[in-house]
């Protein structure tokens, strides 16, 4: 797989002991560049456990650090999302951010219940990092990681959601919408969620034991939409492998995968993902693209932020090293079938071996007869599927004891 390299910084992002709401943990980052070229990053904070309706629990928060790199987030942080609303009483988790049409778009993991029904997606706007103008409940079932798309998609509002997160097996699908509060609206996700298995990405998995999550926001390249995701080895039979995926989504219907490599780029390799909070875990949660880097930001250990860098070109085409010698069935198969009149051949025609010699393509074939007697064929054609010679007798016949 393309070269990978973490940087030296990393992590990037640590738990602070004296900002009680980040004391724990800093992780799960999700960066976007605005138009002066600062990195602004948000990041899945907790502290200590805290009284929430009578429960102690962990309450996670969204924080805001500023870089003027892709790797430097040394300045002041400030708190950004906090539970305000019913449906997000015991915690606003794993924001994943966009600019789009002028406003920012900070979609996050609401937690009204720890419990699959308890389990959704909402959205804070903000225009600044500043303050937050407006926060809606999106989904009105269990969804986690929402994404959206930084531009229209054939004029339509794309996102990319885990749908059934915390009811396996989980799919990655895609939304497409008219208008921005549709985002927002439960009568549009219901009619949605009535068919959403249609919108699914096809993500090859294991459903008994593996896990799919939604990561970073696509980015746009010429060749697709990048975007990078959670595959979780044998979730559900431990020990777990988490390792991140990568895949190009086609640029006029993203739900088409154009370009992937079905093993993971990344798997847990440092000390800082080997040992925190949660231990032997990347996960992919933004990415940025500066110059000819691509830089995945991603939590390790449920604890640490960190970022690790793609040559652009190396990603991109390694994703489409598979696409682009794709085999495809010859629409006129079978080429060679049995042929009832030649008792030799009159079962099964298989098994072929081929090879190009006086500028045509000489096939020999396995023949076997109603008796189940192999023996050997021959046909020939000028371009390798279209047979135009095929000799009436075989070509070979057992004639050794051993045969």
């Amino acid at each position: 797989m393309a070269g990978v390299k973490r940087s030296p910084e990393n992590p990037i992002l640590i738990p602070d002991p004296s900002s009680p709401w980040e004391s724990e943990a800093a992780f799960n980052p999700s960066v976007i560049e605005d138009k002066k070229g600062k990195v602004h990053l948000l990041f899945r904070a907790t502290g200590p456990k805290v009284q929430v309706n009578g429960r102690e629990a962990e309450v996670s928060t969204i924080g805001h650090a500023v870089g003027k790199d892709a790797a430097r987030f040394t300045g002041e942080r400030n708190q950004l999302v906090v539970p305000t609303e019913p449906w997000e009483r015991y915690g606003c988790e794993d924001p994943r951010v966009t600019e789009f049409e002028g406003r920012y778009y900070i979609f996050y993991t609401a937690v009204r219940e720890f419990s699959a029904d308890g389990i959704k997606v909402a959205v804070a706007i903000t225009k600044d990092f500043a303050t937050i103008e407006e926060k809606h409940l999106v989904t009105p079932f269990n969804a986690k990681a929402m994404t959206l798309f930084p531009e229209r998609v054939g004029g339509k509002i794309a996102v990319l959601l885990t749908v059934n997160t915390d009811r396996p097996p989980a799919k990655i699908a895609l939304a497409l919408l008219d208008r921005i509060e549709d985002l927002w609206s439960g009568e549009y996700w219901d009619r949605w969620y009535a068919h959403w298995t249609d919108h699914a990405l096809a993500i090859e998995q294991n459903e008994k034991s593996d896990q799919i999550e939604v990561g970073s926001a696509p980015i746009r390249t010429k060749d697709g939409w990048l975007f990078f995701y959670s595959y979780i080895y044998n979730y559900f039979s431990p020990p777990p492998i988490f390792g991140v995926q990568a895949m190009l989504l086609d640029l006029d219907d993203p739900q088409k995968i154009v370009g992937e490599v079905k093993r993971p780029i990344m798997v847990p390799q440092e000390e800082y993902e080997f040992y925190g909070r949660v231990p032997h875990i990347v996960f992919p949660s933004g990415a940025l693209i500066r110059g000819n880097d691509v830089h995945l930001y991603y939590g390790a250990a449920d604890t640490t932020s960190c970022v690790a860098t793609f040559r652009k070109k190396d990603l991109i085409d390694q994703l489409l090293f598979t696409a682009r010698r794709q085999l495809q069935r010859f629409e006129g198969n079978p080429i060679v079938s049995p042929i009832a009149e030649h008792p030799w051949e009159a079962q099964a025609t298989f098994n072929p071996a081929a090879i190009y010699e006086g500028g045509r393509v000489h096939i020999l074939y396995r023949a076997m007869s109603n008796d189940n007697t192999s023996v050997i064929g021959y046909a020939s054609s000028p371009d390798g599927v279209d047979i135009d010679e095929r000799l009436p007798e075989p070509v070979y016949v057992p004639r050794e004891d051993f045969e």
